[in-house]
């Protein structure tokens, strides 16, 4: 027998890690989206592109691909002993750390410009990870390639974003909602 383990025992793997990964995935999301967001005087000044889904699409969006990325991550921590796992997961580290970085960088920094660079990190370190998530585990790869296709969006969107918003929204006070005041020389 050269099995290490019986298809029950990887499946209840799975499932284990699968409980502790969407979750954590999707809050980790949920809390990166709650610390700043499109519900700003700034944002609602923004040029919108032709390209910019309706702001409910978002949250649906979003929810779904995060459950689909904690289950392609349980996938492969579930994968012991498979070849390519550790560096996986290190890599997804990253890259998820640059995900969660790109609303408080967009929204609550409101820099376009700097978001557009991180989403291009976003999608080059997504890149990666669905690579090396497909060698540990053929599904896992598959699983994050509509969160691919939804970052490419992103990306496009953003840059869209920075076309018609030069001076990132800043600059724009025919309202009076934003106003720059300079103290001193």
């Amino acid at each position: 027998m050269n099995m290490l383990a019986s298809r029950g025992q990887l499946r209840a793997s799975f499932i284990r890690w699968a409980l502790f990964t969407v979750p954590l995935i999707v809050l980790l999301g949920f809390l990166a989206g709650q610390s700043s967001g499109p519900d700003t005087a700034w944002f609602a000044n923004l040029a919108k592109p032709a390209i910019y889904p309706p702001p409910a699409a978002f949250g649906i969006v979003w929810t779904i691909l995060y459950v689909m990325i904690g289950l392609a991550l349980a996938l492969v921590c579930a994968a012991w002993g498979a070849r390519g796992r550790t560096l996986a997961l290190a890599v997804f580290a990253v890259h998820f750390a640059f995900n969660l970085a790109w609303t408080p960088v967009f929204f609550g920094m409101q820099q376009i410009a700097a978001g557009l660079l991180v989403i291009a990190l976003v999608a080059l370190t997504l890149i990666a990870v669905t690579a090396l998530f497909w060698r540990v585990r053929r599904l896992a790869g598959v699983l994050l390639l509509p969160y691919l296709a939804w970052v490419l969006f992103a990306f496009a969107l953003n840059y869209q974003f920075l076309q018609l918003n030069p001076e990132g929204g800043q600059s724009d006070t025919r309202d009076g909602a934003v106003e720059r005041v300079r103290i001193g020389g």
